[in-house]
């Protein structure tokens, strides 16, 4: 299911969306890089499975995940993006968009907007430490704070079911996620960074106690898993360990059993 293109056109004639313009234009109407990714997630996600789209930003994995067939609960913190997202899928009753953080508890958390780039905002003050000073990164400010709700993938799967797969990306905060899940999930997904490795290394300890015995990468937005046969995620760190600084973020992909 896709949303009419007039939607996406009228997001980007509003001028109090002028934050998300970019990523707006970046994420959507590239029909090669859709594809892609379509082709990526289909690895992990069939029609009719329930999918976890934990901080979906202007909700382009949603679209992609509703291309494949599958239902969507979305989780997005950022007022911003999370109105951008209740407008694109309005109506479709597949998505359901959660307007909160992702994390350990239940307990409302300091959210560190950057306004200028909100696709890293994030909920972790190590995070923005680790990125001050650091090469690549000179230009980034987050200048605005707001405490916003709290929900956990424990609690989520209480709600709505467990997932087929679940998609991590809360810049620096990944950690903290997982930290919320006590249960074993068939496959996932998490973002990196080479600022913050230590995150990854924490990520790929949480997953490997929880029964991932297989890993893969995917850097930056290339699309394609890097590796033929899959990793375990002791090589996996040490992969992530070994990268240079300029290879900057990608997601790790976790399995529990080779295919479904």
């Amino acid at each position: 299911m896709t949303f009419p293109s007039a939607r996406l056109q009228s997001l980007k004639a509003d001028p109090a969306n002028s934050g998300i313009l970019r990523s707006l234009d970046y994420y959507y109407g590239n029909a090669g890089h859709d594809a892609a990714m379509d082709a990526l997630y289909a690895q992990f996600v069939k029609p009719g499975d329930l999918v976890f789209d934990i901080g979906a930003h202007v909700g382009d994995r949603i679209g992609s995940f509703r291309r494949l067939g599958a239902r969507v609960i979305a989780v997005e913190p950022q007022p911003l993006c999370s109105r951008a997202i209740g407008a694109l899928y309005a109506g479709d009753d597949d998505v359901v968009l959660i307007e909160a953080a992702c994390g350990a508890s239940e307990e409302p958390v300091t959210l560190y907007i950057n306004s200028r780039n909100p696709t890293v905002s994030t909920a972790s003050k190590d995070f923005v430490a680790a990125a001050d000073g650091a090469g690549g990164w000179h230009q980034e400010v987050w200048d605005t704070r707001v405490q916003v709700p709290a929900v956990t993938l424990d609690g989520l799967i209480e709600t709505y079911g467990t997932p087929a797969f679940v998609k991590i990306d809360v810049e620096g905060y990944e950690d903290v996620v997982l930290a919320g899940l006590s249960r074993v999930l068939p496959a996932l997904s998490f973002e990196f960074t080479t600022i913050e490795r230590p995150v990854a290394r924490r990520c790929l300890d949480q997953v490997a106690e929880s029964g991932s015995r297989l890993c893969n990468l995917s850097m930056g937005e290339s699309m394609r898993l890097e590796f033929e046969d899959w990793i375990t995620p002791q090589a996996m760190a040490e992969h992530v360990s070994a990268l240079p600084h300029e290879a900057n973020a990608g997601d790790i992909y976790c399995l529990v059993e080779p295919s479904r």
